[in-house]
């Protein structure tokens, strides 16, 4: 029997109760969580009126995220991911939940909403190195793509709904029912984690130091990997770049807000597209195509540097956030297939620190460069390091990654994106043994 007819009979991953309950507490988490920005905004901004009083909040929820993420990755490594992730979601619930009462009690204190954001960021280091750790516990390696492409679209509708349950949460009952319903996605997340049951392999017992340190080692002995981190922070550079200067260019010169309004759910309408793509076909050459698609992001920046019309730099924008939708799952089962499950937490810790520490430098950058020469100049600058990505292609290690082991269930490979020599080897495993069974927004997860 061909190995695709094999691969459609394989039961769809939500059929698996442990994937089941996993997907469950991450798309109601992820729902609740979308609501937060914006209601943390009009929050601070309707109790302070000062935006540096936003920046404060928002940068406490920031910095103990950088700061902490490889040290969770070593706890969700040595000890269980999924007790790591039910206690985080605990800590953030009760965050949200002092937020959400110090909103409705009419007089919030600016010090007790930034530490509780602080809390909340630091809980978020520790829980987001598990997801991958917990998706190669419930789920085989040929479902991995088919159970990523599933968390993916549940981020991707949260995206779309989220920003729109906020506003009405907000105009209607005030900003404090959104912290409460966001507590209560943890709390609901909390108790179906109880109920997970995921395969663990424990760490041998060393120091923290020593596997922090070998964390590390596993990223940087793969020739494939580590540049590719280093293309996507330049790509997540540009993103960043697009999403603070590309407001000011659709209400200044591309016809008022109802453009960028427009932009945005493109580009929400393009990661489902991609998200559903990615669910049926896995590329044979997985780590040079999602850094190949990297490209797509180069147009929607040209097209804001040059002012060109709305409907171009619409569609542009949802066309490439479709091939992120698409690259997302895509790495992340790479990733979890390639890496050793003993380390895989520690792996994705450094690949969501490349990827977040990124975004705050275009944000920078982005006005500063502006006020200089216009916002033709840095978004023109952007296009350029969209194009990372397509540097890779001239590291052998990049272009001989093949996808050689276990198809998505029901996936289909497409046509490979360049030659390889007869033989070559499917990744460059590094030290360690490989895992039999096997992604940091619009940015990319590495």
């Amino acid at each position: 029997m061909p190995p695709a007819e094999a691969g459609n009979r394989r039961p769809h991953p939500l059929r698996h109760r442990d994937f089941r309950l996993l997907f469950t507490g991450r798309a109601l988490s992820l729902l609740g969580d979308a609501v937060i920005p914006t209601a943390l905004s009009l929050a601070v901004l309707r109790a302070t009126g000062s935006t540096a009083a936003l920046a404060l909040v928002l940068g406490c929820a920031m910095l103990p995220k950088l700061l902490l993420l490889p040290v969770g990755g070593v706890l969700a490594d040595r000890f269980r991911a999924r007790t790591v992730a039910l206690t985080t979601d605990l800590v953030r619930c009760a965050s949200q939940l002092l937020v959400g009462l110090q909103l409705l009690g009419g007089d919030p204190s600016l010090a007790v909403l930034a530490t509780a954001e602080a809390v909340g960021g630091a809980a978020s280091a520790f829980a987001m190195p598990c997801l991958y750790p917990l998706v190669t516990g419930t789920v085989e390696a040929a479902d991995r793509q088919r159970a990523n492409a599933l968390v993916a679209t549940a981020e991707s509708a949260g995206r779309l709904g989220g920003p729109a349950l906020a506003g009405l949460l907000v105009l209607t009952v005030g900003p404090g029912w959104a912290f409460l319903l966001d507590a209560a996605t943890f709390a609901l997340s909390a108790c179906l984690l109880t109920l997970l049951r995921v395969t663990h392999i424990p760490l041998a017992a060393r120091s923290f130091r020593a596997d922090l340190a070998e964390g590390w080692t596993q990223v940087i002995s793969r020739a494939w990997y580590w540049p590719s981190l280093l293309a996507h922070a330049v790509h997540n550079v540009a993103i960043s770049l697009l999403l603070v200067l590309g407001p000011a260019v659709a209400v200044e010169q591309l016809g008022g807000e109802g453009v960028w309004v427009a932009v945005v759910q493109a580009g929400g309408v393009g990661l489902l597209v991609g998200n559903a793509l990615s669910s049926r076909v896995y590329p044979r050459r997985p780590v040079l195509t999602v850094n190949l698609l990297g490209l797509l992001f180069c147009l929607p920046l040209a097209l804001f540097a040059a002012a060109a019309p709305a409907p171009w730099t619409i569609t542009s924008y949802g066309v490439a956030m479709a091939g992120l939708g698409y690259l997302n799952p895509t790495w992340q089962t790479t990733v979890q297939n390639a890496i050793p499950p003993t380390a895989l937490a520690r792996v994705t810790s450094y690949d969501w620190l490349l990827s977040l520490a990124a975004m705050p430098v275009g944000y920078a950058l982005g006005p500063w460069a502006a006020s200089q020469w216009g916002t033709a100049v840095p978004l023109t600058a952007a296009a350029v390091l969209a194009s990372a990505g397509a540097v890779t292609a001239a590291v052998p290690a990049v272009r001989r990654f093949t996808s050689d082991g276990p198809r998505p269930a029901g996936g289909a490979d497409v046509a490979d994106v360049a030659d390889v020599a007869p033989g070559a080897s499917s990744s460059d495993p590094g030290p360690g043994p490989q895992a039999a069974d096997g992604p940091p927004a619009g940015a990319t997860p590495g």
